[in-house]
């Protein structure tokens, strides 16, 4: 997870994480302070009943944590949570994926109008996201 990789930036604030419930994150967050979504795909008639129910619990986990920042490294059920900060005036740091290279995310897309902080991991990124800050990846 990509998102790991930053937490050395947090280590002495209090943080959570949100992630997707899944093989690969619940083994990485287990030490960590951490709230799971359903997982989703955006195929097929269920992404639509997991999009909202992850839009509800995005919603309750913001308001008992009460961030005063959102960091995101952008996978798709972020992107409530981004809508939440922005709605109660929070600071959000979005860092587009490492995967991508030439194109924009889905999500990605979604938040660069209106994330405070939007990071690329790859020069190449800045033609897509003119706006962008580039300085390395998180690897």
């Amino acid at each position: 997870m990509e998102l790991m990789q930053l937490l050395p930036l947090v280590k002495d604030r209090k943080y959570y994480i949100v992630t997707e419930k899944n093989v690969a994150s619940t083994a990485s967050v287990e030490k960590h302070p951490h709230h799971y979504l359903v997982q989703q795909e955006r195929e097929g008639m269920s992404f639509i009943f997991k999009f909202g129910w992850n839009i509800l619990l995005s919603f309750f986990y913001f308001i008992i944590e009460r961030p005063t920042t959102v960091i995101t490294t952008g996978a798709g059920a972020s992107y409530p949570t981004c809508l939440f900060a922005r709605l109660f005036k929070r600071r959000i740091i979005y860092v587009e994926s490492f995967a991508k290279l030439y194109s924009e995310s889905v999500t990605g897309k979604m938040v660069y109008a209106f994330a405070d902080y939007f990071f690329v991991q790859w020069p190449e990124m800045k033609k897509v996201y003119p706006k962008a800050i580039y300085s390395g990846s998180v690897y």
